[in-house]
């Protein structure tokens, strides 16, 4: 299964591909982090944001997308352009109907450290050792987005199929009531 981790935001947005199979080594396709200038219109970083999306998406062919949950924290304007970068791949998925599944921050460094507080340099050390990269992923969003596929591995596989067998089960109540 390959999976797309995106770290959204509007200025610097961290995209990671990791390739694994049930039980298997995990391995890194890709990582990146398309950056949009804050001196242009939102709407216009918008759509580079978008373009670079879609060009990934095309390129990699994901079979799943993982996406950081937006955090409401403190400062409103950050949390409204993270809100607008996540849209944009959460219309993306939709489009190409792939399955996008969100994880918090918290969940997302427990999966990868064993500790939902860890921090970025913790986080980027075990995204390292997982993949058994040579050089740790630069900079932290980039990281961000791997740690996130990595987590989609081991706790969103689990997570959708359980939810395909309820909805055969479902499906096959329906059929015998009918």
């Amino acid at each position: 299964m390959r999976v797309l981790g995106v770290d959204p935001g509007l200025t610097r947005c961290g995209l990671g591909v990791v390739d694994g199979s049930r039980g298997g080594r995990l391995t890194m396709v890709a990582v990146g982090v398309v950056r949009t200038p804050g001196d242009r219109d939102t709407g216009e970083r918008l759509v580079y944001l978008q373009d670079q999306l879609d060009a990934w998406l095309d390129r990699f062919e994901p079979d799943a997308i993982a996406l950081e949950r937006v955090f409401a924290a403190d400062h409103v304007p950050t949390v409204m352009t993270t809100a607008q970068a996540s849209g944009l791949v959460l219309l993306a998925a939709a489009r190409r109907g792939l399955p996008l599944v969100t994880h918090t921050p918290s969940e997302v460094k427990a999966a990868v450290t064993g500790q939902g507080r860890a921090d970025k340099a913790q986080v980027t050390t075990m995204v390292t050792r997982i993949l058994a990269l040579e050089v740790a992923p630069k900079p932290a969003d980039a990281a961000d987005a791997l740690a996130l596929a990595i987590c989609h591995h081991w706790r969103g596989a689990g997570d959708r199929r359980l939810a395909l067998a309820a909805a055969s089960e479902r499906a096959r109540l329906k059929a015998v009531s009918s």
